[in-house]
């Protein structure tokens, strides 16, 4: 992708995935027309919600024509088709990097936004602007209960939502884990009550503090209010989560000069979810805290990791080895490159 794409993907984040999207739909019904939506799905292994919410797009702006047949090409259709080849050869780049971290990775799709965002000039707004747009197209519509880890890439995420997200959709935000503790404003509680508030969503707070003891964490899980909001965590659909370094997460979390001291033997180089894990994804040690646990995270529909920077690149690989397939990683540049000249 050249240098001038760049610029244009960070004003406009995702816009080279709408613009590949498009096109290739373009292209598909050019190649099959006339078809119908249910064919062309199949034929471009998409989802059908996916060339329902495409194709109603470039109808209106007068690419294709519906009829009882199918779906055809206009005239118009055709003429970008051909003005496009040369641009989209351009972008092809960008999309083949973006597939080879997926296949690296072992998950199912990446997003890569330009930039380094742990550099001194660097900006986590590209990430929580992709990871918005991410959301958009891959929430299911209706109802959906969305459990949110804390972090400052979290509230990044938060602050880029919009209302566009709760259209046709009913979206409950709930903390992914107990962590009272850290700074209030990234806290999980005041993250998804940012996303609720900037979606015109519901959400529902846990106060439960992180450094607990297992003895101490069962006698809350009777009480009524903490019950409640746990049984909706358990129950959530979609879970949005930040990847830390390992080291300085334990000192966000205040952990013991030899807990700290127990990691370094141990070469842990990541943290999330409570578990701290080495370069192999080998968990190293892990702290007892109620709520979404990585062994959770396969049964969800939607599960989106937002992490990026150089300095975080050697715990975004290693924490997929324990990610599920499924998982679609939000990065940035810095933490693409770390990982694939590795």
């Amino acid at each position: 992708m050249r240098e001038d794409w760049q610029w244009v993907e960070a004003i406009v984040p995702q816009m080279v995935t709408k613009l590949t999207n498009r096109f290739r739909v373009l292209q598909g019904i050019a190649n099959t027309q006339p078809v119908g939506r249910r064919t062309l799905a199949t034929s471009l292994d998409c989802s059908e919600r996916t060339i329902r919410t495409t194709t109603d797009a470039l109808a209106e702006l007068g690419f294709i024509q519906m009829s009882a047949k199918g779906m055809q090409i206009t005239t118009a259709g055709q003429q970008l088709l051909r003005g496009l080849e040369p641009v989209m050869d351009d972008l092809s780049g960008w999309q083949e990097r973006e597939d080879q971290l997926a296949k690296k990775l072992h998950i199912a799709h990446c997003t890569i936004v330009p930039g380094d965002s742990t550099a001194p000039t660097g900006s986590l707004m590209g990430m929580g602007q992709a990871a918005g747009q991410v959301l958009t197209d891959q929430l299911p519509l209706g109802k959906s209960t969305v459990a949110v880890m804390g972090g400052h890439t979290m509230a990044a995420v938060a602050s880029a939502l919009t209302p566009a997200l709760s259209v046709n959709r009913q979206l409950l935000f709930v903390p992914a884990r107990g962590g009272v503790g850290e700074s209030p404003a990234i806290q999980a509680n005041a993250v998804s009550a940012q996303m609720a508030q900037q979606t015109n969503g519901e959400f529902r707070s846990l106060f439960v503090p992180e450094q607990l003891t297992t003895a101490t964490y069962k006698p809350l899980f009777a009480e009524p209010a903490i019950h409640e909001v746990l049984q909706l965590i358990d129950q959530s659909n979609v879970v949005i989560h930040g990847i830390g370094q390992a080291f300085v997460m334990a000192k966000r979390r205040k952990i013991a000069p030899h807990v700290i001291a127990d990691l370094t033997a141990a070469h842990a180089v990541g943290e999330a979810f409570g578990h701290f894990f080495d370069a192999e994804g080998h968990v190293v040690s892990k702290f007892p805290r109620i709520g979404v646990d990585i062994a959770d995270l396969a049964a969800k529909e939607l599960v989106v990791a937002v992490a990026g920077g150089a300095e975080k690149g050697a715990a975004i690989a290693a924490y997929m080895h324990l990610a599920p397939a499924s998982t679609w990683l939000i990065t940035d540049e810095g933490a693409a490159d770390f990982v694939l000249k590795k």
